[in-house]
């Protein structure tokens, strides 16, 4: 950045926006001299990029695939550009001193792929903003941004359907027709936001001699795509973002458990479905087995298919649930991996538990968890100040 220019910064009216929102903002420059300007513009970009190592004929190098989703741009003060005139005597001088200028950008109402960052694919939404001068290198200044998609509701008919799953299995040939394992759940809708209780009940009739428990597993499965040749090439991931093991179910015990209260489910990426975006999708399954301690699961498994929603379920005549937006958990792809382009390096001091900096960071909407609770601890916090300023007053 030039020398008269002691600020220089995009300001967003909010930090996370949807398909179809007018994203608005100001570009702020404080200089402490005059000087001519061409023009200060700022460019919307939208962009996914894959990229991953391959081995072929015994070499290793990069495949690639980027697609662009947004890309516009605006002049917030000066000439336009392709319109400056050809000398630079008649270029407009900026005073001196703080500006600010409001720009706009509508968003396509067409379905935008969320905002992403694992080591194999980013999808990124940021602001450029470049001061065009005649005489130096062009001051510039980025900001990211998170977009939310795609849009699913968790009142969507097809989501409030109970699934109901049931397996069993034969450890005496000799009676085939004998059910001494059973496990069976039911699910009470298939998309769930983040934040919510998932609504999961249990049956097991444990008829053998030993001791189970039950395991909840919710699966990410992703795949990334390159449309390299005839049929592409894919990528896949399978992580496991939360497990949940239930209380011993005895020998020749029988149990009916509501597990909800025990599933609270933590911010993740949202289902990506096939054919929405491009480069990459991303599934998840609820899976329900039976395990023993410190061996591997049995053969009984129910794996009950399970989307992540980006509207919370609503009940009728209630308040609807407020949503904040939290950063994905380090169990699942779009949360664990944080590129070093967002990373703010610090020196190592010798103390422990120091932390890098992090410039940015995709968020995802979750449901708060007991707003109530946090409402109180926030109007007895006003309270304390305030109590806090009398005394002082009091005092004086």
């Amino acid at each position: 950045m030039v020398d008269y220019i002691n600020k220089f910064d995009i300001e967003l009216a909010k930090p996370v926006w949807y398909a179809g929102e007018e994203l608005t903002g100001h570009v702020i420059v404080d200089s402490t001299e005059n000087f001519k300007v061409r023009g200060i513009r700022v460019h919307l970009r939208g962009r996914g990029h894959v990229e991953w190592k391959v081995s072929r004929s015994g070499e290793r190098h990069s495949v690639k695939e980027d697609q662009v989703y947004l890309d516009s741009k605006t002049t917030v003060w000066g000439i336009e550009k392709g319109l400056e005139p050809g000398g630079n005597d008649a270029l407009p001088i900026l005073p001196r001193g703080a500006h600010k200028w409001q720009f706009s950008f509508p968003l396509p109402e067409s379905a935008l792929p969320p905002s992403f960052e694992s080591r194999t694919c980013t999808v990124r939404y940021y602001l450029r903003c470049i001061i065009d001068v005649p005489y130096a290198s062009n001051p510039s200044h980025i900001t990211y941004f998170t977009v939310i998609g795609p849009y699913s509701d968790c009142m969507e008919t097809r989501y409030l359907c109970p699934t109901c799953m049931e397996i069993s299995s034969h450890t005496c040939p000799c009676l085939p027709l004998m059910k001494p394992l059973r496990l069976s759940g039911t699910l009470e809708r298939s998309a769930y936001c983040c934040g919510e209780h998932i609504k999961l009940r249990c049956q097991v009739a444990n008829d053998t001699d030993r001791q189970l428990r039950i395991s909840v597993k919710l699966v990410q499965d992703c795949c990334f795509f390159i449309n390299q040749g005839v049929l592409g090439i894919c990528k896949e991931f399978q992580h496991v973002a939360f497990e949940y093991r239930s209380d011993l179910i005895r020998a020749r015990q029988s149990v009916d458990w509501d597990l909800s209260s025990f599933l609270l489910l933590p911010p993740v990426p949202p289902t990506i479905p096939e054919g929405f975006c491009r480069l990459m999708q991303i599934g998840y399954t609820l899976r329900v087995n039976l395990v023993r301690d410190g061996k591997a699961p049995t053969n009984l498994c129910l794996d009950f298919p399970f989307t992540i929603a980006t509207l919370p379920f609503r009940i009728p005549n209630v308040a609807v649930p407020p949503v904040v937006f939290q950063t994905a958990v380090e169990s699942v792809e779009g949360g664990m991996y944080i590129s070093p382009a967002f990373t703010l390096g610090q020196v190592y001091d010798g103390t422990e538990g120091a932390e890098s900096g992090v410039l940015y960071q995709p968020v995802y909407p979750t449901v708060m968890k007991n707003p109530a609770k946090l409402e109180r601890q926030r109007l007895a916090s006003i309270a304390n100040g305030l109590n806090d300023c009398a005394e002082k007053v009091s005092s004086v």
